[in-house]
């Protein structure tokens, strides 16, 4: 008998687990399917760019730079897209938001220098150290550099949510996809998955939490002194 119950209970242990990873499952998924259709009507490719009208900025977000200080080649594409709108015309200034926490480990600064050997010019771009996260810096795009519309370049796995989460800050921000390098199979799967999770983070942080950032400060307008944000 006290077999048989024990058979029962863990029949309904285990059929009350697959019930809420149903439902987790069910959410996750619903939460993605809506921060992409969100977005998407705000998501263009490079070769629409003449459709577009003139922003205050072009936002690259930060990724992997190596030790040696050069850009990763996800960075990297960001960076050239980003410059590539400048010169069009398309963005009046360029704002570099990624990891700048270390002595030891700086993006932005590692952005910059390869903007400038693009041919942007040094006083028309602006630096935030402080971009740690996608949430963290359209926070800081919104409050710190008072940026009220942008161009955001990343990759479109990433732009759904960069998108997403500048616009419910207050931003009127599109987005250009800087696919540019084609990533192996192994790379896309792992971007993806992350992904897939971290819409869900920052849908609660949008909707919900709305934390602050690690670090705020005195506002530096976008439309002000880039020098203001170089710290070499």
């Amino acid at each position: 008998m006290n077999r048989r119950r024990l058979k029962n209970e863990a029949k309904d242990l285990f059929s009350a687990l697959i019930t809420i990873i149903i439902i987790f499952a069910v959410a996750f998924c619903g939460i993605n399917l809506y921060v992409v259709s969100y977005s998407n009507n705000y998501i263009y490719a490079i070769d629409e760019i003449e459709k577009l009208d003139t922003h205050q900025a072009a936002m690259a977000l930060g990724a992997k730079v190596w030790d040696s200080g050069t850009l990763s080649y996800i960075l990297r594409d960001r960076v050239n897209y980003a410059s590539k709108l400048y010169e069009s015309g398309k963005a009046e200034r360029l704002l570099f938001s990624g990891d700048h926490g270390t002595k030891g480990y700086d993006e932005v600064n590692a952005m910059l220098e390869h903007a400038v050997s693009q041919g942007v010019p040094i006083e028309d771009i602006f630096l935030d150290h402080a971009g740690f996260s996608t949430y963290e810096s359209m926070y800081r795009a919104a409050d710190i550099f008072e940026c009220d519309d942008l161009i955001i370049v990343t990759q479109e796995f990433h732009l759904y949510r960069s998108v997403y989460t500048a616009r419910k800050m207050g931003i009127n921000a599109i987005g250009i996809k800087s696919d540019q390098t084609n990533f192996v199979a192994r790379i896309d799967i792992k971007n993806n998955l992350r992904e897939f999770l971290a819409r869900v983070k920052d849908f609660f942080y949008v909707e919900i939490i709305k934390p602050e950032p690690t670090y705020l400060g005195r506002a530096i307008p976008i439309n002000g002194d880039a020098e203001l944000t170089h710290d070499k």
